[in-house]
C-alpha cells in the first residue's frame, strides 16, 4: 500500500507519538516491583555463606542449602503483609546528625525512649508535650525539661527526672504496647514513677524514631532469637531464622541502606538503589566476583558488630552517588538506559555498558560488601551456635514443612505479587 508524501509523513508522525504514548503509560508497569530486584542478591549470598562453615555446622545447613537459599527473600515478601516489617531493613542514620552518630543510642530501649513523643492531655484537652526530642535535653545522668508549655499544665519534679528512671520506665509501661495501634499510659503512674503532677486526663505516646528504620537494633534482636533456637534445638526455627537472619545482614551492608537519601530522590538520581544492590551484582558477581570469604569468625560483641557493619554502610554513600553523579555528566545519555526482558516483563534499566563504567569507577565497592555479607552471615550463625553450646546438628533432618507453614508461605506469596508495599519502597 502507498501513501501520498504528506499522508505518509503524517501517518509516519502519528505511529512514532502513538509508540512514545504507550510506553510512557505502561512505564510504570514496566518495573518490577523493588523487592523482586533484589532476589537474586539475596539468594546468593546466603547460599555461599553455608560454605564458610565449620564441618560440624556444614552438615545441617548444607543439607538444607535450598531452604536457606530460598528462604532468604522471606522478609522483603513480608513487606507486603506488615507495616512492622519495612524498617528492619535500612536506618535513616543520617537523619539523627552526622558520622559517628553520638545523638543515636546503640541501645534499643534508649534510642526509642530518647525520640518517642508523650503527650499529656487534660480534661479541657489541652495537650502539652512532656518527652521528646524536641522539648526533652538528654543527658547522660538526667533530663532537662527545654519545651514550651502554658503554666500549670504540669509540675516538674524539683529533682528532675533521672535518664536511667525514664528509660526503665519507658520500658516497663510503653515499649511493650510496640506493635499496637495506640500507645498509652495511665496518668497516676506520672506522679508515681516520675513525680510529674498535673490535670490528666489521658497520656499518650508516638514512635518518631521506628519510621527511619531500626535494622541494628532488630539484627541483635534476631541473634538472640537465632541464639534460643540452636539451644533449644529446634530445626525448622533455626532455617527460618538463619536465612532470615542473612537477609537482614545483607540489606545492612547496602550504603544505600542507611540514608535519607536512599534512592537518590534528593540528589535527581532516582533508581539508584536497584543499580547499585541489583544490577550490578546481576550483571558481574557471578562473571567477575569472588564470593568464597573463608572461614566463619566468631563474634565478641554482636551490638558492636552490627553497628559497625552499618557505619561502616554509611561512609560508602557519599561515593555510592558521587561516582554516579559525575559519570551520568560524562557518558552518553542515549546509552544510559536500555529495555530488557526480566520476569517476562519489559522494563528499562541501566544499559550493560553503562553499569560496567558504574562498576569499574567504584573499583569494587560492590564485590567488597558482598563479600563482607557473606562473611558476617555465617559468623552470625556461627556465633548463634557457639554462644548456644554447640548442640549437635549432624543428626537434624532436612527441613519438610507442615501443610499450615506451607499454606502461610503461599498465602505470604500472594499478598507480595498482589499487594502494595506496607511504608517504603526503595523505588521512590
Amino acid at each position: 500500500m502507498s501513501f501520498p508524501n504528506s499522508g505518509n509523513q503524517l501517518y509516519q508522525r502519528l505511529s512514532a507519538a502513538l509508540i512514545m504514548l504507550l510506553l510512557l503509560l505502561s512505564f510504570s508497569s514496566f518495573l518490577p516491583k523493588a523487592s523482586e530486584w533484589g532476589f537474586w542478591g539475596h539468594r546468593r549470598i546466603n547460599r555461599i555463606a553455608v560454605f564458610s562453615l565449620p564441618p560440624e555446622m556444614i552438615v545441617f545447613f548444607k543439607k538444607n542449602i535450598e531452604y536457606i537459599t530460598e528462604h532468604a527473600v522471606d522478609p522483603d515478601k513480608r513487606r507486603y503483609a506488615t507495616k512492622f516489617e519495612g524498617p528492619r531493613h535500612f536506618i535513616d542514620i543520617d537523619h539523627w546528625g552526622t558520622y559517628p552518630f553520638p545523638d543515636v543510642p546503640r541501645d534499643w530501649t534508649t534510642a526509642l525512649a530518647r525520640y518517642t513523643d508523650v503527650y499529656l492531655i487534660n480534661a479541657q484537652q489541652d495537650t502539652v508535650q512532656l518527652f521528646g526530642n524536641n522539648v526533652i535535653q538528654w543527658g547522660d545522668r538526667s533530663l532537662t525539661f527545654i519545651g514550651e508549655t502554658e503554666k500549670n499544665l504540669f509540675q516538674w519534679p524539683e529533682k528532675g527526672i533521672k535518664t536511667v528512671d525514664y528509660v526503665a520506665f519507658f520500658q516497663k509501661h510503653i515499649q511493650p504496647q510496640y506493635y499496637e495501634d495506640r500507645w498509652e499510659v495511665p496518668c497516676d503512674l506520672l506522679g508515681e514513677k516520675l513525680g510529674i503532677r498535673g490535670d490528666c486526663e489521658k497520656v499518650i505516646a508516638i514512635d518518631r524514631f521506628s519510621e527511619y528504620g531500626i535494622v541494628p537494633y532488630h539484627l541483635l534482636q534476631m541473634q538472640n532469637r537465632l541464639t534460643n533456637a540452636f539451644r533449644a534445638k529446634d530445626e525448622k526455627v533455626i532455617l527460618r531464622l538463619a536465612a532470615e537472619m542473612g537477609h537482614y545482614i545483607g540489606d545492612a551492608h547496602v550504603p544505600l541502606h542507611t540514608t535519607e537519601n536512599y534512592n537518590g530522590q534528593l540528589t535527581d538520581q532516582v533508581g539508584i538503589h536497584a543499580f547499585w544492590e541489583s544490577r550490578i551484582p546481576e550483571l558481574f558477581a557471578d562473571k567477575n566476583y569472588d564470593l568464597f570469604v573463608g572461614k566463619a569468625q566468631y563474634i565478641e560483641k554482636p551490638k558492636e558488630y552490627f553497628w559497625e557493619v552499618v557505619l561502616a554502610s554509611h561512609q560508602l554513600v557519599d561515593s555510592v552517588l558521587s561516582i554516579e553523579r559525575r559519570l551520568s555528566e560524562t557518558f552518553p545519555a542515549d546509552q544510559q538506559f536500555c529495555f530488557d526482558e526480566r520476569l517476562n516483563q519489559t522494563i528499562r534499566t541501566q544499559c550493560e555498558t553503562y553499569a560496567a563504567a558504574y562498576e569499574d569507577a567504584m573499583q569494587g565497592m560492590v564485590e567488597q560488601r558482598m563479600q563482607d555479607a557473606i562473611l558476617s552471615i555465617a559468623s552470625s550463625w556461627y556465633t548463634a551456635w557457639i554462644d548456644a553450646g554447640q548442640p549437635d546438628l549432624s543428626k537434624f533432618g532436612e527441613a519438610k514443612l507442615t501443610k499450615k507453614e506451607l499454606e502461610e508461605l503461599k498465602a505470604l506469596e500472594e499478598k507480595a505479587r498482589a499487594g502494595s508495599i506496607l511504608g517504603r519502597s526503595h523505588n521512590k
